[in-house]
């Protein structure tokens, strides 16, 4: 049976099981207020550098590249040392505050989708800080991607050359979703690692080894992967468009009301996003369960 064919029942079974969906809301959020508030701190803080540096973002346009190029040229220049002296404090707090809320979150969700096994709490903290670096080191690569893109397109062109938002959108386009693919491509291996650690008992070195020696279930699970992640773009998608809906009525939507909306998309994205997360680790259980009767 292939993978997607049982998709949708296992997301029905989640649908049906609320309580289990709140405990996947609770430990993400619980993190991820805290988080954001953080966030919020910061990008005020790099919005003041922003402003006080005068480098005429106000006057940003699409419609003017070349003003536009110098615009971000001078802007990136202006926040990249304030960027990275937040950065030094607030990202090793956030990677190690997601591990250890992941990690004992993630505890509690295999514990409702596998009754009976022990809470293996340690090795899934150290399993989601290896996924969150590894995302953080793909987030990275896909900056500097970004960075060559821009020097190509906008802020290191021969003399002569006008600066191409165009090319640099479709840049940005191409190298985001092609960064997207190949994290769907192999980081299944780390979610079927979490269920080997509660499922099996083992340690982490052995879930992971034991993660990609799944045989023919390695189709399965890379299927199912590439399948939620393109849901996961779909949604992004669709968030992208309910927040654009009351920008014809700006007249009658600004201000609060205007802010309100984005909010709400955001958190209905948020909570869409979580349940596809849900969806995705079930299944993985079910299909380990699946091959194990098999092979009994």
């Amino acid at each position: 049976m292939r993978g997607t064919q049982s998709l949708v029942q296992i997301q029905a079974q989640c649908w049906r099981r609320p309580r289990l969906i709140a405990r996947e809301l609770a430990w993400r959020w619980l993190f991820g207020i805290p988080a954001l508030l953080l966030l919020s701190v910061c990008a005020r803080r790099l919005l003041t550098v922003l402003f006080a540096a005068h480098t005429g973002i106000e006057d940003f346009s699409l419609q003017q590249p070349l003003m536009a190029a110098q615009i971000v040229r001078a802007s990136y220049h202006a926040l990249l040392p304030a960027a990275l002296e937040l950065a030094r404090w607030a990202a090793p707090l956030l990677l190690l505050g997601w591990a250890i809320a992941s990690g004992i979150g993630r505890a509690f969700v295999l514990r409702a989708l596998m009754p009976g096994n022990r809470l293996r709490v340690v090795s899934l903290c150290l399993l989601q800080l290896l996924r969150v670096c590894a995302l953080t080191l793909t987030w990275l690569a896909w900056f500097a991607m970004l960075c060559w893109a821009a020097a190509r397109t906008i802020t290191h062109l021969p003399p002569g050359a006008e600066p191409s938002m165009v090319a640099f959108a479709a840049w940005l386009i191409c190298l985001s979703i092609g960064s997207f693919i190949v994290w769907a491509l192999w980081s299944w291996v780390l979610s079927i690692a979490s269920v080997l650690i509660v499922a099996d008992d083992r340690s982490l070195v052995s879930a992971l080894a034991g993660s990609v020696r799944q045989g023919p279930l390695t189709t399965q699970l890379l299927e199912v992967n590439m399948v939620l992640g393109i849901v996961k773009l779909a949604l992004i998608v669709l968030a992208m468009v309910f927040s654009a809906i009351p920008l014809p009525f700006e007249a009658q939507m600004s201000g609060n009301a205007l802010y309100l909306w984005w909010a709400a998309v955001g958190l209905c994205y948020l909570a869409a996003s979580d349940f596809f997360q849900i969806a995705r680790l079930a299944a993985f259980v079910q299909f380990w369960q699946r091959r194990q009767k098999t092979s009994g």
